[in-house]
């Protein structure tokens, strides 16, 4: 019983952190993309759209690794159950930040 619930906790311990992480990356990445004209100044050129293109590529790996790292690790060995219940915990905790984040800005407009 023991160590199921420690099992338990370690999950939802892994889903917060991987959630959170997700979080952060996503804030930062925004607050590039809101400030970028202030930053790089107006580009004319074919380079912005290929770096945003480029961005875009390698935010999707990194937020894939974040999200599905850990989960194919346990899957691929044989803790299945273990890794759908994480895989599950993980958008369930970036779920609710949405939620938590639309309520906040409901609130606020």
């Amino acid at each position: 019983m023991i160590n199921k619930n420690k099992k338990r906790k370690e999950l939802l311990s892994w889903s917060l952190i991987n959630s959170l992480g997700v979080l952060v990356y996503v804030f930062v990445i925004s607050q590039l993309l809101f400030s970028g004209e202030k930053i790089f100044g107006k580009m004319k050129t074919i380079w912005a759209p290929f770096t945003f293109l480029l961005l875009f590529v390698v935010s999707a790996a990194i937020v894939g690794l974040l999200i599905f790292g850990r989960v194919a690790h346990l899957y691929l060995n044989d803790h299945k159950k273990e890794a759908i219940k994480l895989l599950f915990c993980t958008i369930g905790w970036l779920f609710l930040a949405t939620i938590i984040i639309l309520l906040v800005l409901i609130l606020i407009y």
